[in-house]
């Protein structure tokens, strides 16, 4: 069908990097196995709870009237050999998974998506012999959804003709975070001494929980961890009790290898003022900036300033 609009598709640059490697091997356990030893399994490459962080919608959608955001995902038939006939998986809407997610996960909880929010008609795939995967896609309508609660689409592989289905990658679990701050900024980082420095380059500050968020910085890669306290509800809402940290697992997981990077002045927000109610204006139009020092594994010192506008 020709579109009378073009349509914002986001496909994870991962799955580029998985399609390579379909040939050669798949997701079972949550690892990539030899497939030698292993019988034929189907699964989403980049699916179940180890790519949960992947699967939330935080990108800006179409300016259509809907809001419209599509999503691209792969589904994959794992085999030593390739298939000489092809396979039907059948895929399948199930919220039931919601209430077992939110039960074992309390931070957040879901709500099923509104049917109208979603469009998702590929329920049959057929993934033709001698081939391993395709990809289909999943359409949202953002302008559906209170943005102040958090929704789930919980996609399945109900079956695939026979073959096993992967217990930890057969489920897509695409959400939105009811937070406020998430989405589309412009970033500027300025780093002294200079290095690396950009203006206005196009992020996402992603949600992790309805008043927690991260957003990317530019000193090595290193988030920061956002939190703040929401008062009311609407276009009266007031947001105070904010504080910033390097993300905990950037600590570990960039700063700490050797040569180890070490924080001698935490994140503040520069300007902020802890006994002032903030609007939504106030915060997404000049609070989110960040400051903090570093002395980086060479022993010199790194003062890096991330600032986060809406555009």
């Amino acid at each position: 069908m020709k579109m009378k609009m073009k349509k914002k598709i986001y496909f994870t640059s991962a799955i580029l990097m998985s399609a390579a490697l379909l040939f050669l091997s798949s997701c079972l356990k949550d690892k990539y196995l030899d497939f030698t030893k292993n019988a034929p399994v189907v699964d989403f490459p980049l699916g179940g709870l180890t790519f949960f962080g992947a699967d939330a919608i935080t990108e800006t959608p179409d300016t259509d009237a809907n809001g419209t955001i599509v999503r691209q995902f792969a589904i994959n038939v794992g085999s030593p050999q390739k298939l000489t006939k092809a396979t039907t998986v059948t895929l399948a809407v199930d919220n039931s998974i919601i209430a077992t997610y939110n039960a074992a996960n309390p931070a957040v909880t879901f709500l099923p998506m509104p049917t109208n929010a979603f469009s998702f008609t590929s329920t049959s795939v057929n993934v033709p012999a001698g081939q391993q995967y395709v990809t289909i896609s999943v359409t949202f309508f953002k302008i559906k959804l209170d943005p102040t609660l958090s929704y789930m689409l919980p996609i399945k592989i109900v079956s695939a003709g026979g073959i096993t289905i992967s217990g930890n990658m057969g489920i897509h679990y695409y959400h939105f975070i009811g937070n406020d701050f998430a989405g589309a900024y412009l970033a500027t980082f300025v780093r002294v001494p200079a290095g690396g420095d950009y203006a206005n380059a196009p992020v996402t500050l992603v949600p992790k929980t309805p008043t927690e968020f991260d957003a990317p910085g530019g000193y090595v890669g290193a988030r920061y961890d956002v939190t703040f306290t929401k008062t009311g509800t609407g276009a009266t809402a007031t947001y105070s009790n904010f504080a910033v940290v390097i993300d905990p697992a950037d600590v570990t997981g960039i700063f700490n290898p050797a040569p180890a990077i070490t924080v001698t002045s935490p994140p503040v927000i520069v300007g902020y003022d802890p006994n002032h109610q903030y609007t939504y204006d106030e915060v997404v139009h000049g609070l989110l900036k960040f400051t903090y020092t570093v002395v980086n594994g060479s022993g010199l010192q790194r003062i890096n300033t991330d600032t986060f506008i809406k555009p």
